[in-house]
């Protein structure tokens, strides 16, 4: 416990004699059953906070009393104290009264001054918000510091205003604490932004400039804390931060006012955080967004965080919305009275402030509100009465113990994320160019590198400025300086990186977000150590801990795991109590190949401390320079990035998850050709004495080569005799791009305005281009190449356009606004670009904004481009979830457009069940292209929208209806009943197992794709194009046959193969493939990869899914994928496969061509060709795996189309497919097989597979293996499989949607 503030002990002057001690005692006694016998109106709890006769909170106890408030109801802090000032009216001699009367500067406006010059009007407010039902006020301080009273020359009254403005504030508090004792009043100082910021320059002439220091902000700081401590404050508020590191500069100067000027001798009072943000963008006004802004702040330890000021309730939702699911203190907010007028007046009332407020309590986002700009007591009144009261405190987030760091944006290091690069360029002794742009001043210059750093794929940027002929500490703020205004580059997190303490330290006092302090040692002994460590504990940082005692740098393994274990022991003692996930041992990555002996274990002894380290001090992190690893191969380029990447691989496998990396420059391990990565790997792990020797001989033999490359020609045509606009309108049906911009051009000379172009010839022949689609007299893939050639067109008069819109105010009128995008998580647009080509040759002007989009971006987006429709789309499970809550989110806040859904795994009926009853505005299902012009024109049309928005209601309606009956006549077995009707295989009876040629992982890179080609099944390629034939003529090749779609059908063939013999040429795509088969049982409905055929050590767990629908055949079983692996104990040893490939790499790259060239024909062509060798790929694995790999089949004859019709033996199912719908089975394939490393198929926060022509699946041999879909799961298995997995049933939940048997709202 804190000791108590001397201003709250009365002045005792004289020593009491016996009889005064015992009068005093009686009337103690009396009064104390004066305090037993106030009533506390059902609130008992509360007696023992309170100091009745003080009329106060005892000041020790105050922290535990605003835990016991908050967890048992929502808190309600005051409103506006500019806002009622103005009530007053007050002029000039008001803000003077007798003290500053002489004052030679004007002081009206200066409010603050106020509890000095007119005390009675603030105390009047502090109580009337009192009486409304605060529970808290804050002080008249916001403007209570040093700099912001400079404005008014009034810097030397600071102490004063503060300690002051307590006691006015306490007057009130103590009057309704005697009156009301069971709801005692509390004073929160405010502590404002100041009206200088330490993060952004005011000189835009010079962006590295700032009219403030740190040290002048947290001086300024510990004074204005100094008064609200001596006046006797109960609460210390710093708010409405739109500056970060204002904000830190704060916190800073608080801990550092009570820990070491008043030496621990006094508690720290509460702390509460409220940012503020400035506009719709959702970011603060130095540009982070509130996870950020929350993960900068959170080692403050606030008691709660939360929004003030800037925005109205509505708009200040989502952001409210992401801080109450990321903060693991409590939340508020206290929004302002909507946006303000255009006369700066506030428009809501308290009725309607109640409206706008409701969703944070009904979301359960709150456990304080208030009021900022506008309110008044009659708005916290009516927050107390009708919202605080009557809805329970929202509950904080668990503990978070991941690393958490900060730039613009957070940066959350989870399991998930293996390894995390630190980018090594931005380092003077790392690059010689940074270096020489720096050392010639040329910091601007200079970002480029950090930009390339971050582009190529730095999740943290590393800057070192450690050279003797620079100042470090200047060059070090000046670089970190100009790379704020930069959000490509600030959006990442920092390293502050110097060999000098106080060079790092002055990098944290220009950078607002959460850095990494590189580093700190044992090097100057333990006492240095822990004063070092408790400083950046107070600034806020991840540490770097370097390996190094009082007796040198550690080499060996025993002195590294020694001087480890010693650090992380001081750090997370009391003495210290440093988060240990925000520790980072560097055990020093040493030369290697040097030719002494006593270097060769160097390498190895790091990888064997990675393991120990994840072993024995938890959570901590692992990190190192890679570049000192290679140092005796200087010059040879080539070999040292390999021999890095090796060395990686081991260390990462061991437990190193960061790195100082050139991250564009590592290649793959997989990459490595194999006779050098023997001879690296000889070296690194230490396997020979002859390693050193082998590797310098290879060295001086190592060479590099170099490519050309060339081009082609086409021919023209008879039409070209025919006008202009004929030309245009032939060139725009018939897809011909060789002379659009010839011909565009004379169009244009023919016209008085380039607009003219468009409005008339190309419309022209754009809308016989949907008119011949609409009546199906052309095909998607001639639409396709249309849009191309009106790409081409537009494009090439985009500059003409641009230099007449000075003179010219008209625009061009389209059929409405379609914004469209693929949702988070989800990587997959070849139908959605389809789509948007389709729309846009119906003159609909189609805004893409691409995949993997947030809820927020695509309506940002959509509210920027004024939206007339917003589409979705989205092909993997987790993308339906992700739709629902686009739909909740567009309704709160308040979309007037309708909604489309689109996508693979969309259906009508889950559009019609979970999306159109979350948003009240239309909400469409679109099957596909050929349907999205019908949906959008029927929407946006005056005359029609009526009714078929009311044909399309009936019909969910009704759908709705059908499914709830439907899911009350299904009836579900438990998962112990399905469990005991499994589907049985008597494995005893059948032929052994076969082993597979080896365990563990293969590796196939650069495969052959020609030999791939007669494993495509073309069927879904057309059906990409949307060219569906009719019995017989349905499928490939019969298609060709079709009277109405044979001809395209073949057309589009044609252009695939040329497509594809252009990718086999000249190499646009590669296809990589990995392979892994493990020993396996199954243990129930798990089953288990065992490291060898020992079967002693568990390598993994595949965990399935078993089915509950009810069988109405007694003999029917319930399937599971484990169903078909011998179970563990029966004596049988069995196997399973997995296997992952990609034909997408390098498909980026052509599409971002065709997109520059304006065509999408090629891009969608190309898209789907990739898809189609993916899928190609796939199956040839597959029989790889039966016919040799695995060799369970190895006598296989079968065509291709017996293949595709699934004739072979065993079966190949997907993570995220009917027979296991959980897309998170994929991170055990992940992670067992190494996919990342080996191939580089990543997977995205929604587990969708990137690049996106990728395929994967688990395999089983078994001939009974049969292929089946789970059906709908019940809360019991969902549960049960919770468990099993040990994640979270909300999670499980979320991941299964689609497959809930329940709705899980």
């Amino acid at each position: 416990m804190g000791l108590v503030c001397p201003s709250h002990i009365d002045d005792v002057s004289v020593v009491p004699g016996k009889e005064e001690l015992g009068q005093k005692e009686k009337d103690l006694n009396t009064m104390s059953e004066a305090k037993s016998k106030v009533d506390f109106k059902g609130h008992e709890w509360v007696r023992k906070y309170v100091d009745l006769e003080a009329g106060r909170v005892k000041p020790d106890l105050v922290e535990e009393y605003l835990h016991e408030l908050f967890k048992k109801r929502i808190a309600v802090l005051d409103g506006a104290m500019g806002t009622m000032i103005q009530g007053y009216k007050l002029e000039e001699q008001d803000f003077r009264g007798e003290r500053f009367k002489e004052h030679k500067h004007p002081l009206k406006g200066n409010n603050d001054i106020l509890v000095l010059t007119r005390p009675d009007v603030i105390s009047a407010i502090h109580e009337k918000y009192y009486r409304a039902g605060a529970d808290i006020c804050e002080t008249n301080t916001f403007n209570g510091t040093s700099i912001a009273q400079s404005d008014y020359h009034m810097e030397p009254i600071v102490y004063d205003l503060n300690v002051e403005a307590v006691k006015v504030a306490r007057k009130a508090a103590s009057k309704l604490t005697k009156e009301q004792p069971w709801k005692p009043r509390l004073i929160a100082g405010a502590i404002g932004p100041t009206n200088k910021t330490l993060s952004m320059s005011p000189d835009v002439e010079d962006p590295s400039y700032r009219a403030v220091t740190w040290q002048e902000v947290v001086k300024a700081y510990k004074e204005q804390i100094r008064g609200l401590h001596d006046g006797g404050v109960d609460i210390i508020m710093v708010e409405t931060v739109f500056d970060t590191l204002n904000a830190k500069a704060a916190c800073f100067a608080l801990d550092e006012f009570y820990e070491d000027d008043l030496k621990g001798k006094f508690k720290r009072p509460p702390l509460i955080i409220s940012g503020t943000i400035t506009d719709l963008s959702g970011r603060t006004f130095s540009g982070q967004t509130i996870e950020a802004f929350y993960t900068s702040m959170a080692h403050t330890k606030p008691f709660c965080v939360g929004l003030n000021c800037a925005l109205g309730a509505k708009d200040m939702r989502p952001h409210i919305a992401a801080l109450s699911n990321i903060a693991e203190c409590y939340v508020h907010a206290y929004p302002n009275a909507g946006l303000p007028n255009a006369m700066g007046g506030y428009d809501e009332d308290d009725k309607d402030m109640v409206e706008s407020c409701r969703d944070f309590f009904e979301s359960k986002f709150m456990n304080m509100i208030g009021g900022c700009c506008g309110t008044s007591p009659a708005h916290i009144k009516a927050l107390a009465d009708d919202l605080a009261a009557k809805y329970p405190p929202r509950i904080p987030q668990p503990k978070c113990t991941n690393m958490r760091l900060s730039g613009l944006e957070m940066y959350e290091k989870t399991e998930n994320i293996p390894f995390v690069n630190l980018g090594e360029r931005c380092n003077i002794a790392g690059s010689r160019r940074f270096k020489r742009l720096i050392m010639n001043k040329k910091y601007e210059d200079a970002l480029a590198v950090a930009l390339d750093q971050v582009e190529n794929g730095a999740q943290v940027l590393d800057i070192n400025m450690d050279d003797g002929l620079l100042d470090g500490v200047a060059a070090m703020q000046k670089f970190l300086k100009l790379i704020v205004p930069d959000p490509a580059i600030s959006k990442v997190p920092i390293m502050v990186d110097s060999s000098k303490f106080h060079i790092c330290e002055a990098g944290l006092q220009v950078v607002q977000g959460k850095c990494i302090f590189n580093s700190i040692s044992l090097k100057t002994g333990e006492k240095k150590f822990i004063e070092q460590a408790k400083l950046l504990k107070r600034y806020g940082c991840a540490v770097v801990v370097m390996a190094f005692d009082e007796q040198g740098q550690a080499a060996t393994f025993h002195d590294k795991t020694r001087i480890c274990k010693r650090a992380y022991d001081l750090l997370t003692s009391e003495k210290i109590n440093f988060p240990p996930w925000d520790i980072i041992f560097d055990p020093n990555i040493l030369t290697i190949a040097t030719g002494m002996k006593e270097h060769n274990t160097y390498a190895v002894d790091f990888i064997k401390t990675c393991k120990w380290i994840r072993t024995n001090l938890p959570h901590a992190h692992i990190s190192g320079g890679l570049s000192n690893l290679s140092f005796s191969f200087r010059g040879l380029g080539l070999l040292r990035e390999s021999m890095h990447a090796a060395f990686l691989y081991h260390a990462i496998r061991e437990g190193m998850d960061m790195g100082i990396v050139n991250a564009g420059a590592l290649p793959l391990y997989s990459d490595i050709e194999p006779k050098l990565l023997k001879l690296l790997e000889d070296a690194i792990l230490n396997r020979h004495d002859e390693a050193t020797d082998n590797l310098l001989e290879f060295a001086e033999k190592e060479k590099e080569n170099k490519n050309n490359k060339g081009g082609k020609k086409k021919a023209a045509a008879e039409w070209r005799k025919l006008s202009v606009e004929d030309r245009l309108t032939h060139a725009l049906i018939k897809g011909i791009v060789k002379h659009i911009e010839g011909d565009t051009e004379e169009c244009r000379l023919k016209v008085d305005k380039p607009l003219e172009v468009i409005e008339g010839p190309l419309m022209r022949g754009m809308s016989k281009v949907g008119d011949l689609f609409g009546a199906g007299k052309m095909f998607l893939p001639q639409v396709i190449k249309s849009a191309r050639v009106m790409k081409k067109a537009v494009a090439y008069l985009i500059p003409f356009m641009e230099d007449d819109k000075k003179n010219s105010g008209k625009s061009s009128s389209s059929a409405g606004t379609v914004l469209l995008a693929t949702v988070k998580g989800d990587v997959h647009d070849i139908g959605k670009n389809i789509v948007g080509v389709v729309l846009a040759c119906n003159n609909f002007k189609v805004v893409d904004i691409g995949v993997m989009c947030p809820l927020d971006k695509i309506l940002k987006e959509a509210e920027k481009c004024k939206a007339d429709i917003i589409g979705l789309s989205g092909l993997i499970t987790p993308s339906l979830d992700e739709m629902v809550d686009v739909a909740k989110e567009m309704n709160k806040r308040g979309f007037q457009v309708p909604l489309l859904i689109g996508g693979a795994t969309t259906s009508r009926m889950h559009t019609a069940v979970k999306i159109s009853p979350k948003y009240k505005c239309p909400t469409v299902h679109v099957l596909d292209a050929s349907r999205a012009v019908v949906v959008c024109s029927n929407l946006l049309d005056a005359k029609q929208k009526e009714d078929y928005v009311e044909d399309i209601r009936e019909l969910y309606s009704d759908m709705r209806e059908e499914y709830f009956e439907g899911l009350s006549d299904v009836k579900y077995a438990t998962i112990q009943e399905a469990r005991q009707r499994p589907f049985v295989i008597k494995f005893s009876q059948q032929p052994a197992p076969v082993k597979p040629k080896f365990l563990g992982t293969k590796v196939y890179k650069n495969f052959d794709l020609k030999s791939l080609v007669e494993y495509i099944d073309w069927n879904p390629f057309f059906q990409t194009w949307q060219l569906r034939g009719k019995y017989p003529n349905r499928n490939y090749p019969k298609i060709f046959n079709d009277a109405s779609a044979g001809k395209e059908a073949k057309r589009v063939h044609t252009d695939a193969m040329k497509m594809i013999d252009d990718i086999i040429k000249n190499k646009t795509l590669e296809c990589r493939m990995i392979v892994g088969m493990y020993a396996a049982n199954s243990d129930g409905d798990d089953i288990i990869c065992y490291s060898d055929d020992d079967r002693k050590t568990e390598l993994c767990r595949f965990h399935t899914l078993r089915q509950q629908a009810l069988k109405e055949d007694r003999d029917d079983p319930y399937m599971a994928m484990s169903d078909f692996i011998a179970p563990k104990g029966v004596g049988v040893k069995d196997y399973i496969g997995a296997f992952a490939v990609s034909a997408g790499f390098g498909c980026k790259k052509a599409v971002e061509k065709f997109e520059s060239e304006h065509d999408d024909y090629k891009v969608i062509m190309i898209k789907a060709i990739a898809d189609r060798f993916a899928e190609a790929a796939a199956e040839k694995m597959h029989e790889m795996m039966r016919t040799d790999l695995w060799g369970y089949a190895k006598d296989e004859k079968m065509t291709v189309s017996d293949m595709l019709r699934v004739k072979y033996q065993g079966i190949r199912p997907a993570p995220g497919y009917p027979s296991q719908p959980d897309h998170t089975e994929k991170l055990t394939m992940w992670n067992v097989m190494d996919v990342e490393k080996q191939i580089g198929i990543r997977l995205s926060e929604s587990l969708a597979m990137m690049p996106a022509a990728s395929v994967s699946a688990v395999c089983f041999a078994n001939p009974d293996s049969k292929y089946f879909a789970t059906g709908k799961l019940c809360k019991d298995q969902i549960e049960d499989y919770a468990g099993r997995k040990k994640m979270e049933v909300k999670s499980v939940e979320k991941w299964l949607t689609a497959d809930l048997s329940y709705d899980r709202d």
